[in-house]
């Protein structure tokens, strides 16, 4: 994670109130104190943050699961999901808790949770506030043109994993189905680089639980994707207004409300930790931090020119 700081909080919020009980989050090169308000958390017990330094050649995200799974906690951790701070798991059975998704999914050793793009709304610049209230437009139904998967999975299963899945199972005949509990082509998780599960139409599906994939949220975070680099080291237009990506993630056809759900929990988990005069400031810095920076870098000659 890299310069996510104006965000972090309610992200850990969620997942907490959803039921996690462990959080690790690996950081790199914050320059907004990212890694600082997630070392205050981890003083207090929130969260395990590690910071990890990398050679020129390293992706972040590979290297950050890869110290993750080296971890001890992991022989005792019977679930892992990896995700990254735009994406939330949404579970739309029973209470909503990772606990029904996994009712469920207890058969599995990998579970396949399909992206949820949700774009905009319509938002240009972002002043603060919460993720799960400002951007509820989404995609109306799975599409396989824009079809992305997260993966929840036995750490002990694999040996290691990449961005969307787990890789090289340690015995044969491991088992991956979708969020429904359906089992699925699992070849992608033997092979070293695919990051496709390449389902067929009928196996996509949001229905038991998804990732809710704010992609986009609002144009100028969007944007400045450009300054804080590729969390697999890609660097390319990837990140500009009118390319490929912004197309696939930026939907906003129909509204999903769901995650309000969860948002009074998520308050008062937040009001909770905020209580602490030091992170407060920390959290106060890193948005000032987003502001600074983007009113620096988003000049409008170069918002043109990462305008396709």
């Amino acid at each position: 994670m890299k310069n996510e700081g104006p965000f972090v909080l309610e992200w850990i919020a969620y997942h907490k109130a959803i039921g996690f009980s462990d959080i690790y989050v690996v950081t790199n090169d914050c320059t907004d104190g990212t890694d600082l308000i997630l070392q205050r958390l981890h003083q207090y017990g929130v969260v395990h943050h590690l910071d990890q330094t990398l050679s020129p050649d390293e992706k972040p995200q590979l290297k950050g699961i890869k110290t993750v799974m080296g971890l001890p906690q992991m022989a005792q951790t019977n679930w892992l999901l990896h995700i990254d701070a735009d994406e939330f798991l949404r579970v739309s059975v029973g209470k909503g808790h990772v606990q029904d998704l996994l009712k469920i999914c207890s058969h599995a050793d990998n579970i396949a949770l399909l992206w949820r793009p949700f774009g905009s709304a319509g938002h240009s610049f972002w002043r603060g506030g919460s993720v799960l209230r400002a951007f509820l437009c989404c995609q109306r139904h799975p599409r396989s043109a824009n079809a992305g998967h997260k993966s929840m999975f036995r750490p002990n299963k694999f040996a290691y994993a990449t961005d969307h899945m787990p890789k090289s199972p340690f015995e044969a005949g491991v088992l991956s189905v979708n969020s429904t509990g359906t089992k699925i082509k699992g070849a992608a998780v033997n092979h070293p680089t695919r990051s496709r599960y390449r389902l067929p139409s009928e196996h996509l599906t949001w229905d038991v639980a998804c990732i809710h994939h704010y992609a986009v949220r609002s144009q100028d975070v969007f944007l400045m994707k450009n300054d804080r680099g590729d969390g697999m080291a890609r660097g390319h237009r990837k990140y500009f207004l009118g390319s490929n990506f912004y197309r696939r993630h930026n939907r906003n056809a129909t509204k999903d409300v769901g995650m309000l759900d969860h948002v009074d929990a998520v308050d008062a988990l937040v009001s909770e930790w905020l209580q602490d005069s030091e992170l407060r400031r920390l959290e106060q810095n890193a948005l000032r931090a987003f502001q600074d920076r983007r009113d620096q870098f988003l000049t409008p000659q170069r918002i043109k020119d990462l305008t396709i």
